[in-house]
């Protein structure tokens, strides 16, 4: 830490997170995501970013669409490294597209790290698990944060490790967007810390905004950043296991509602699982990353990438 100020650099395995349940993240929030310590200084914001150059020559369309899904991002601040797509055809004959960013983001953030109190990698990829190390040898302090597909020795070898779902705002959830997360008739998402069994009933905590005191996790705490809600059995898919509960490993995701018998209290009603890190299935719903605009709502600063197309990328802002 130089001058009280805490240094950090965030970097982004962006064709990771895109495929593995990072549709339409939000680089604003995730920058005010990493900024949140009020010593916080982002000195390094990198994405790593796949671009089919062959296409961008012959494509007028979608050269215009990534120069300008492109430009919303840096105009966040963010600096785009471009990785080229290599196509190649499997043994059934399929073409296939394939760009790695491994190598520079692993390059960049050891050679950047020299000014660096805190890294946040934004990728669940295991082959990021030795480059973890070597920062913390070096004094880094290092988080991850993804979402699915995610690497089980990353989370354990992270100083933390944040389910990006769990980050209000990151990303769209299957409800209405134009209600604020937190609020009553939100769809939010939480994980259920408590679980009665024997009466078929539990709490789910959830994140009420993005706070430094993450680590405040007793929302019966005057400065946690969580609140719970109530959930009961009916409100839970009927495939998934009670004897799970309680997890953290489950993210659930609810509609909030007023508690019927406590003033200012919450009910998580409509519960669905949008991901397990445990490696288990059950209960897991099938929902589509990608999220309409009808669904979501217009919110601004709403970046996506459209996965209809290779490597087309959309900006889109209200």
């Amino acid at each position: 830490m130089s001058n009280g100020e805490l240094h950090i650099g965030v970097y982004v395995d962006a064709e990771n997170i895109r495929y593995n349940g990072g549709y339409a993240m939000r680089y604003d929030v995730l920058r005010r995501f990493a900024g949140r310590e009020e010593e916080a200084r982002l000195l390094r914001l990198n994405t790593y970013m796949a671009v089919d150059g062959e296409r961008m020559k012959r494509d007028r369309e979608y050269r215009e669409r990534i120069r300008g899904y492109q430009q919303a991002v840096r105009d966040l601040g963010w600096k785009i490294i471009e990785k080229p797509v290599r196509w190649f055809v499997d043994e059934e004959g399929n073409s296939m597209s394939k760009a790695n960013a491994d190598l520079d983001l692993a390059v960049d953030v050891m050679l950047q790290s020299e000014r660096l109190d805190q890294v946040l990698l934004v990728t669940g990829d295991g082959d990021f698990l030795q480059v973890v190390r070597a920062l913390q040898n070096k004094g880094c302090r290092v988080e991850v944060l993804a979402f699915r597909n995610v690497s089980r020795e990353l989370q354990y070898e992270a100083d933390a490790f944040y389910p990006g779902y769990l980050v209000p705002g990151l990303i769209p959830t299957r409800g209405d967007m134009r209600v604020p997360w937190g609020e009553m008739g939100s769809r939010i998402r939480g994980i259920c810390i408590r679980w009665e069994a024997d009466r078929g009933f539990g709490f789910v905590r959830f994140l009420t905004g993005i706070s430094p005191r993450l680590w405040v996790t007793d929302t019966r705490q005057d400065d946690s950043p969580y609140e719970s809600a109530f959930v009961h059995i009916s409100d839970l898919p009927r495939e998934l296991d009670t004897d799970d509960l309680p997890s953290r490993d489950i993210i659930l995701e609810f509609d909030l509602e007023p508690s019927e018998t406590e003033k200012g209290g919450f009910i998580a009603r409509r519960c669905t699982v949008v991901n397990r890190y445990d490696g288990r299935t059950g209960g897991l719903s099938k929902q589509p990353d990608r999220i309409s605009t009808t669904e979501r709502g217009e919110d601004a600063g709403f970046i996506r990438q459209d996965e209809a197309e290779e490597h087309e990328a959309v900006a889109e802002s209200s």
